[in-house]
């Protein structure tokens, strides 16, 4: 994994995905030790991955302690399948998980004092989402971090299990596009 972020970082990439720090110690300690080594280069974005609970996000925080530049990549899940399926949980209560787990981030951002942050949010499975209901969990979200054209969050949008042929998933990019207010404080990926 050090091999291939050295390659990247050699190609010139300048956001890497570095994991999901909170899903194990090694990829906990493969975080620190890309900081503590001085291994990221000043303009390069260490990107970490986290769901929407608490002591989860509470160990990325404790990862990128000492980061220059971080994206902390919340996400949730949002399909309709997943809310019934997976978690038994309403529309309303998906969107009270992302609202609660962005409030928990912005909450730690003082502990990354010196660090410069970007935050990103994912409706995790985007393309089997119904766009409206992606619009709506992606704007609670907005509300929380309140991106500005000067401080953008990025909103990504996967197409996570590739259940969208592509022009319906262009499509569904579009239309997030042209509705969610705010527009021009969004990065969209």
């Amino acid at each position: 994994k050090l091999e291939l972020f050295s390659t990247l970082v050699k190609c010139g990439f300048k956001e890497i995905e570095v994991g999901f720090p909170s899903a194990s110690n090694t990829e906990f300690n493969f975080n620190r030790r890309l900081i503590e080594e001085n291994r990221a280069p000043d303009d390069v974005w260490l990107q970490v991955l986290v769901q929407a609970r608490e002591d989860l996000i509470e160990r990325t925080f404790e990862s990128l302690v000492g980061a220059k530049k971080a994206i902390i990549h919340l996400y949730n899940s949002t399909s309709p399948a997943q809310r019934r399926v997976v978690f038994g949980k309403t529309k309303e209560e998906v969107i009270e998980v992302a609202v609660r787990g962005a409030q928990w981030i912005k909450d730690r951002l003082p502990q990354l004092k010196g660090t410069e942050i970007m935050l990103q949010y994912s409706p995790e499975s985007f393309s089997a989402t119904e766009h409206e209901f992606a619009k709506e969990i992606s704007e609670a979200v907005m509300e929380v971090w309140q991106p500005t054209p000067q401080r953008k969050m990025i909103l990504n949008l996967p197409d996570t299990v590739e259940v969208a042929m592509p022009n319906v998933y262009a499509d569904q990019i579009e239309w997030i596009c042209r509705n969610i207010k705010n527009r021009d404080s969004l990065i969209i990926s």
